[in-house]
């Protein structure tokens, strides 16, 4: 079933992880193919949690070989501060679902260092986006493509409700925050930056995310991260469950 309430925004409901995570592929194969044809390279940034990993498998084992990977650059939306060989590191579960299993180049798996001190990792990150996207002072990024994930709060990458920074300090296009309610800091990427890219792909399963779907959807909460979210296109990817109060 798919309902569409804008022209810019898409509501896919599928009939459960795996439905989901092939349809995410095939947008994914999809954008991958229109940029590497259009303009040489295909830029994503990839979400963490548990809901994508099935997604990231599926690219790893049917996708290998139906993507010019050595034209596809990586980035990550947040990332716990971490070492990368951590369980809890995004990259980590990105590498072990899906990049040890294609052929693309280390120079194109621009990872968050996690393990770094967290003020200093963001303005690196940050640095490394401006050089990989030619970017003048003030300028976003333009991703092809930014996955992002819907916590039970309302949270999407690493930005809470109670993150005030990630929706005031405007200018940055990555922070380094302390999220209260996980007693952790994180390295996240604005809503500046995930507000420039062309396409937005939420990945949304499990009854218990029923209520904050239904609420940022269909809601008028404006302090709700997720509903700030305003690409360029915005793709939501739902499994029948999640949706079951739409």
């Amino acid at each position: 079933m798919e309902i569409t309430e804008r022209p810019d925004e898409c509501i896919c409901v599928l009939g459960g992880p795996e439905e989901m995570s092939r349809r995410a592929a095939e947008t994914f194969l999809e954008a991958a193919e229109r940029n590497i044809r259009g303009k040489g390279r295909f830029t994503v940034a990839l979400s963490g949690g548990k809901t994508p990993e099935m997604f990231y498998e599926l690219l790893g084992a049917e996708y290998a070989d139906k993507i010019e990977w050595s034209k596809v650059h990586v980035f990550w939306g947040d990332e716990r501060c971490v070492p990368p060989e951590s369980p809890e590191s995004n990259y980590n579960m990105a590498a072990r679902a899906l990049l040890s299993k294609i052929k693309i180049p280390d120079k194109n798996i621009h990872r968050i260092k996690g393990e770094d001190e967290p003020t200093s990792a963001a303005i690196a990150y940050e640095e490394e986006l401006r050089a990989h996207f030619g970017l003048k002072a003030g300028e976003p990024p333009a991703f092809d493509l930014v996955l992002l994930g819907l916590g039970k709060d309302g949270h999407t990458l690493s930005i809470f409700p109670a993150t005030k920074t990630g929706f005031e300090e405007e200018e940055r296009l990555v922070i380094d925050t302390y999220v209260e309610k996980k007693k952790a800091r994180r390295v996240t990427m604005t809503l500046k930056t995930v507000n420039s890219a062309s396409i937005a792909l939420f990945l949304v399963s499990g009854k218990e995310k029923a209520g904050i779907l239904r609420e940022v959807l269909r809601g008028t909460e404006e302090a709700c991260p997720a509903r700030m979210v305003r690409p360029g296109k915005l793709i939501w990817l739902v499994d029948k469950d999640a949706a079951s109060r739409l």
